[in-house]
């Protein structure tokens, strides 16, 4: 319960700050301010503009990557799930030992058996390369999106917003 709590705690702090700062769709997709930059420089300079400004759209486009991923990935959905919900039926339905027959089921030897059924059937699902097409497929997008769209006429005001 009480890692329950710090999740949700995690989560309500997320959406404060990073979430809270979504911009709307129009601005977004803003289609008329997007153009090649002339070098490097001014590329750099729209990334690290456009990633702050723009950075719970960002955080929203990595988390809907992330759900593509799985959805597509079916037998790594199936091996996370056998593995958090073996975790949360363990913790459930067997607190302490059991007497089964002459044996004693103990908390220790369940999580012995689900780790041995589900680490490999979860290296067999190929995380690893889900995560690595997770980060490049996301960071494509995102500097590719960061470096074309030229900041708007707020930009102009924030470096004068912060001297004063």
């Amino acid at each position: 319960m009480e890692v329950l709590l710090k999740v949700t705690d995690a989560v309500k702090s997320l959406r404060e700050t990073r979430l809270s700062g979504i911009r709307p769709p129009n601005e977004f997709f803003d289609y008329q301010r997007v153009s090649r930059p002339a070098d490097f420089n001014q590329a750099t300079s729209r990334i690290s503009y456009n990633t702050r400004y723009f950075s719970g759209n960002y955080l929203l486009v990595i988390a809907l990557l992330a759900v593509y991923a799985l959805i597509t990935n079916p037998l790594l959905l199936i091996s996370l799930g056998f593995l958090v919900g073996g975790f949360a039926a363990i913790n459930k339905f067997a607190p302490e030992a059991t007497q089964v027959g002459e044996h004693t089921v103990t908390q220790k030897h369940l999580y012995t058996g689900l780790f041995v059924i589900g680490i490999p059937m979860f290296w067999w699902a190929g995380p690893f390369g889900t995560f690595f097409w997770l980060i490049g497929a996301s960071s494509v997008l995102i500097l590719g999106h960061a470096s074309l769209l030229e900041p708007g006429v707020e930009s102009d005001y924030a470096a004068i917003g912060e001297t004063v």
